[in-house]
Parts: C-alpha cells; structure tokens; sequence
C-alpha cells in the first residue's frame, strides 16, 4: 500500500490495512489503552511511522472525552528560572502520555488572555498556570472550564482552584533580616521586571528593614524594563549615586541583577563583602560559581511544577472515579485538596555576604 495522493488525508483505516489489524486495534494504540499485545503495537507504531500518520486528536476526543493535553502558561522562555519548573512539568507529563501545550505569556495579561482562551478551545485536561494576575475575563473562563487549575511560582490570595509555590513576601523578609543580622545597616534594594513575585519580595524587604527602622526609599531602585546582568550594574550605579555611597549592602530581586553588581563592585573597587553586601533569588546555577560566590535564595522550582502536574492527575482520576460512582480512598478517606500547597525557600548564604 502507499500514501495516499492529491492531499487526501491518512485514516485510521488506512493504517490498520498496513498493519493488517483492526481500526479499533489502531485506535487503542494510538489513545494508549492496554491490553494490546506487544508485537501488534509495534505494528501498528511501525505502519504509523512509514505512512507518517498524524492521529486526528479532535476525533479522539469526541470520542473519549480525553484528550491527553495539559496547558501551561509562562511568562518566558529565556528566564532560566522556568527551565526546572517545565522539567518538573514533563517528568510527569510525558510518562503517563500527556502532551503539554506550552504557552509564553511574555509578562502580558492580556497575552495571557488569548492563551487561555485558545487552550481551553483545544479541550485541555488541566491547565498549569504562573501566578495569580489574571485578568477578570481569564480568571471568569477558568473558574467555568471546569478543568484543575494549578497556579503556580507564588502564593496566589485567592486561588481560583489550586496554589503550588510559596510566599515572596516572606522571603524578602527573610533576606533581610539576615543581612541585619549580619550587620549591615544601610541596605538598597534593586528590581527589573517587577512582576506581582518581585513586588512581594521588595514589599517584605520593606517591612523587615521598617521594623528595625533601617528603611530608606532613597535605596530602592526598580525598573519596569527586564532582567540583565547589565541591568543589574547599570541599577547598582544608580543606587550608588542616589545614595552618594551610603549603602552597605543589596538585596536583588533576582540573580541576574546580583551578579552584575558584583561585576561593577569589582569595577568600582567595592570590597565584597566586608564593605559591601550583595544577595540575590532564585539561586541559578551560575550563583554558587560567581567570585565571590553569590547569596541567593533557593526556591524548590523542580518541585513546583512535579507537584502541579501530579494534583491536576490525582484530580482527574478523582473525577473519573466519581463519575463512575465510586470514591478515591487514601487511607479509607475520601482524597482530598488542600488549595494551597507550600514548597518553601531557603537561604543560601556564600561568601557575597560576611
């Protein structure tokens, strides 16, 4: 047998008479169903590949109403922060035989928008979400999808279904409190981006250093623009000439920016960290590798998006189950959802700060 010509196009049919089996043989394989036996999968996946079919997922869940997608939404590719986050993601994802539609929202809500709207078009079984700045149209078509929503990366106040992360707020105040700890006692403060988690981490910076009355607006530079190292210098100078000097130490919104002020302190002549304290977030890989190397906070990102994926599961068997009148027992209890689930910090603490 050979292709089909003049554009028509391949049928399951047309791969069970390559594979000399049944369409509904081919269609099990396809969906993933057991119960077929090896050497006809391997049939049928070779008959795929030579007839290079291409299985109509909008027949497949119409019939099944599975269709095997899981939506996420980030708001950038090039953010190495999210690269652990999707590792976790498709860990899970891709074993159990899910495909995961990836979407970058480039920090736009209403980009995020559109997202949600052409995902949900395409009938996903659950949809991992970053954070909690939806506008009231997409939270609206969320909360009447009917589908596990998993906002993750921070805490998010109202959760439309599911929160995986952990609060910012707290870790800025963490941050702080060491660098006081430390005696530091006139500590900047710099931000690019400044998305709702960056907001939180400065907002927890700024009570901590209130409490021991060590604020000072004059040190807290942030801009709109993105993250770059070369923002992280340019923003230090700024913070240096707004402050004529005054200033002993830095809190980073992010790593990015803390390593290019520890390129312009070396530049300046700047002694780190026993005139000069400097800590980031998110503790990337290049952090434990800087000279000298840099503080940072270490955030479970793996974890976050492992987790996401196996509670919209848990959820999508729960409601499977409960559609056929039975009940998921862990523990003879009925499963069940907490809508906040806290992956935690840690400071991580290297030679940047004394």
């Amino acid at each position: 047998m050979t292709k089909p010509q003049n554009g028509k196009r391949l049928t399951l049919k047309d791969v069970a008479e390559k594979a000399r089996v049944s369409p509904m043989t081919v269609s099990r394989v396809v969906n993933g169903y057991e119960g077929v036996r090896a050497d006809v999968r391997e049939k049928v996946h070779a008959a795929i590949t030579e007839l290079g079919y291409i299985p109509n997922r909008s027949a497949s869940v119409l019939a099944s109403s599975k269709s095997k997608l899981i939506g996420v939404l980030i708001p950038s590719l090039s953010n190495v922060v999210f690269n652990d986050v999707l590792r976790g993601i498709y860990d899970i994802a891709i074993p159990a035989n899910y495909q995961v539609l990836l979407f970058n929202t480039h920090y736009s809500p209403i980009e995020e928008e559109r997202a949600i709207r052409t995902l949900l078009g395409q009938s996903p079984e659950g949809l991992i979400i970053t954070g909690g700045g939806q506008t009231d149209a997409a939270r609206a078509m969320l909360e009447a999808s009917g589908v596990p929503v998993v906002q993750i990366m921070g805490k998010v106040d109202a959760p439309i279904d599911i929160n995986v992360g952990f609060s910012h707020f707290d870790a800025g105040v963490a941050v702080t409190q060491s660098l006081v700890a430390k005696s530091y006692t006139k500590i900047g403060f710099i931000g690019a981006r400044m998305d709702t988690r960056a907001c939180d981490r400065l907002a927890g910076f700024e009570q901590a250093l209130s409490a021991v009355n060590g604020l000072d607006k004059t040190r807290v530079i942030t801009t709109p623009q993105p993250s770059s190292v070369a923002m992280g210098a340019s923003l230090f100078r700024e913070l240096m000439a707004n402050t004529e000097g005054d200033c002993d130490a830095v809190f980073c919104c992010n790593d990015d920016l803390a390593l290019g002020v520890l390129h312009e302190c070396k530049k300046m002549n700047i002694n780190v960290p026993e005139k000069f304290g400097v800590c980031g977030f998110n503790d990337i890989e290049m952090a434990a590798y800087a000279e000298p190397a840099l503080s940072s906070v270490s955030v479970n990102r793996y974890s976050m998006g492992s987790k996401a994926i196996e509670i919209i599961f848990q959820k999508i068997n729960q409601a499977l189950n409960q559609q056929a009148n039975q009940q998921i027992k862990q523990d003879d209890k009925v499963l069940a959802f907490s809508n906040y689930i806290d992956t935690g910090f840690e400071l991580v603490m290297r030679k940047s700060t004394r």
